[in-house]
């Protein structure tokens, strides 16, 4: 008698491990989709924006009169040395108040104090200031209240107002990621709490401090609002930020796009030189990072 095999039915094979459905393969290939097209619509205005800004701005810059000469002779050295000069004074004053209230926050300070929230609050309230703002304070408390002039060192104030709160968040949130570990290492040993955020925390949080600081700047550089309303121009070489008006970039492209179609040129000349200066200062920043960062080698 013979006997007839039954075929047992089949199980399914399973899945490989790097196997992906076919949702999920529509679902990835979605998501990337997307991804690039929102990459490319962020990157293709800023293209654009570059191209059209060295297109027309490149024609004046190429001169080197542009550099060395005043406004007066057909140049624009002293609205350059004016925006670095009151730059300058403000980041003298800003970046060490700012890198003083972000350690009382961070390393003295408990949050439930009644000092540490308001002055947390009042940095958010800064940070949310309009430039114009900042601008008619300084004008209400410089002119108006005191009576005082002029100059440089009136727009260096309003863009001390606009820096700090730039300064503070930056190296807060860099203090807040150096490791607890190396603050009890230097406790454990004898040193005091003041020292061991001088020769610990500082130093490894250093990179990020100078790179929040240099974005700070490259934000304020290019402010026209306290220029155009506690300074006056001049198109002459004025290197005392203390006396006398003092001419700026932001000032000198509104001038000259005043005048009509004849200042444009000089407008996107004064453009470029200023969108130069910004990278020049975050390329600054990526060096200084670089070199101040902790080092890990044995």
């Amino acid at each position: 008698m013979e006997l007839t095999k039954t075929k047992e039915p089949v199980a399914p094979r399973p899945a490989l491990p790097g196997a992906m459905s076919t949702r999920r393969k529509v679902t990835d290939q979605t998501a990337r989709v997307a991804v690039t097209l929102s990459v490319l619509l962020a990157v293709l205005p800023l293209g654009w924006l570059v191209w059209t800004l060295v297109s027309r701005g490149i024609g004046p810059i190429v001169d080197i009169d542009w550099w060395t000469k005043s406004e007066r002779y057909g140049g624009a050295s002293n609205a350059l040395v004016g925006t670095l000069i009151q730059t300058a004074l403000a980041a003298v004053v800003a970046v060490p108040v700012g890198v003083l209230v972000a350690i009382y926050l961070v390393e003295y300070s408990s949050r439930k104090s009644l000092l540490s929230r308001v002055t947390t609050f009042m940095v958010d309230v800064l940070a949310g200031v309009p430039s114009i703002v900042a601008a008619l304070f300084v004008y209400a408390v410089w002119r108006t209240t005191l009576g005082l002039p002029r100059s440089g060192l009136v727009v260096a104030l309003a863009l001390v107002l606009l820096m700090v709160p730039l300064v503070v968040r930056a190296t807060e949130e860099m203090l807040k990621i150096v490791p607890q570990d190396l603050r009890e290492a230097a406790y454990a040993l004898g040193v005091p709490k003041w020292k061991t955020i001088l020769r610990v925390v500082l130093p490894t949080a250093m990179s990020g401090i100078i790179t929040g600081v240099m974005l700070a700047v490259a934000r304020v550089i290019g402010e026209s609002a306290p220029v155009l309303i506690l300074m006056g121009a001049t198109r002459v070489m004025n290197v005392n930020p203390f006396a006398g008006d003092q001419q700026s970039l932001p000032l000198m492209m509104l001038q000259n796009y005043n005048k009509g179609p004849s200042g444009y040129e000089t407008v996107w000349g004064a453009a470029l030189t200023l969108v130069i200066a910004v990278a020049v200062v975050y390329i600054l920043a990526r060096v200084l990072s670089t070199f101040t960062g902790p080092k890990t080698g044995r």
